[in-house]
């Protein structure tokens, strides 16, 4: 092969592109992240800028083998259901040459098949390079390993972000009072006391989320039952306006200092993809691990942070957020609107520094200008 020959992704235009000397060889169709441009292990996000084709994977197998860590693990047929993100026909490992993307080859950022062939040409990885099975195999074909790859910063805008709260904002209720709850009375109106101040505040959030997570030290069974209690209680409106969302062009995005795995259920329920909530974690008979603790929502700013990543991610046109507390009105600096909500806690605080105020998510007036929607 040319020792002239490299590869060029752009975000932007969701090609790959095969370059000998100056000239454009081969063009392929691609998806690299939804969740854009990042460098963050676990971060689901494409990496940008100088790499090299670590290793190659997969050889003589047949289209649409499955990988799984790297192994031939069963076959995919074309056309089955298409659940879950499988690695499919080729794998080609990157490996980052720039300082900022040194953890790519940590990270398993391939090339590779895919089992979702039908969304190429958009965004829609979890941080890889998904191409169809046959053009994978002629592209493992057309290089060796140590070829050089570029992936370029993406440069166009265009999504608009919707970030939600969930807790008294998407449902009726606060999950970690539920799970205090369940630990008994004492635990419950203490734990009350600590979430009221923290939304009101009072006290940091830094140092009341270590206090509440050691007085109720969830097992899996107690945190199972709240996440059923999540779907349950479902703020009225609140289904038809993610779907309105949508349907004008955003993308929603649950931002809680609640647990992920609590709101999961409920984000499938209403058909939002991305959740960014605090990790939690249990030992193998169920009972308390503990939670993730470095996670930016169980601090003040948290979701500040979180916000400026997406934005650097995905350089959208307009950014939004909707929250009953302290820790989302703090967003304000860092969105185009924020939307106080007082449909089942009304706090003064959070009205008044409002750009909005929404008493009823059913209420469309409020939205109506600020989302184009309704």
């Amino acid at each position: 092969m040319s020792p002239t020959r490299r590869l060029e992704v752009s975000i932007d235009d969701q090609t790959l592109k095969v370059i000998e000397g100056d000239q454009c060889i081969r063009r392929f169709d691609i998806s690299t992240a939804t969740k854009g441009m990042g460098f963050t292990m676990n971060s689901y996000r494409t990496p940008t800028g100088r790499f090299r084709v670590a290793e190659k994977i997969g050889d003589g197998e047949a289209s649409c083998t499955i990988f799984k860590q790297r192994v031939p693990a069963g076959m995919w047929q074309p056309g089955a259901a298409a659940e879950g993100d499988l690695v499919l026909s080729r794998i080609l490992r990157l490996e980052g040459l720039d300082a900022e993307n040194l953890n790519t080859f940590e990270r398993f950022i391939y090339i590779h098949g895919t089992n979702h062939e039908d969304k190429l040409g958009q965004p829609a990885s979890q941080g890889c390079i998904r191409l169809r099975n046959e053009e994978v195999i002629e592209l493992f074909d057309m290089v060796s390993e140590g070829i050089e790859l570029e992936i370029q910063t993406a440069t166009k805008r265009g999504v608009k972000l919707f970030f939600i709260d969930c807790d008294s904002t998407l449902s009726t209720i606060e999950g970690i009072d539920e799970l205090a709850r369940g630990k008994g009375g004492d635990v419950f109106e203490r734990v009350v006391e600590l979430t009221n101040a923290a939304m009101n505040g009072e006290i940091p959030i830094g140092e009341v989320f270590p206090r509440r997570m050691e007085m109720i030290r969830p097992d899996r069974e107690l945190c199972d039952a709240v996440a059923a209690l999540y779907v349950e209680t479902i703020v009225p409106g609140a289904e038809e306006m993610i779907r309105e969302l949508k349907e004008a062009g955003w993308l929603p995005v649950i931002l809680s200092g609640g647990f992920a795995p609590l709101i999961q259920p409920l984000a499938e329920r209403l058909g939002i993809a991305h959740v960014e909530a605090v990790p939690l974690y249990f030992h193998e008979d169920g009972s308390y691990k503990g939670y993730g603790e470095d996670y930016p929502t169980t601090r003040n700013l948290g979701k500040n942070e979180v916000i400026r990543e997406w934005k650097q991610a995905l350089l959208p046109e307009r950014v939004v957020m909707m929250g009953d507390g302290m820790s989302d009105l703090e967003t304000k600096p860092d969105v185009d609107d924020f939307i106080g909500f007082g449909g089942v806690v009304a706090r003064p605080k959070i009205e008044k520094g409002s750009d909005h105020w929404l008493a009823d998510m059913a209420d469309r007036s409020v939205l109506k200008g600020i989302i184009e929607i309704g």
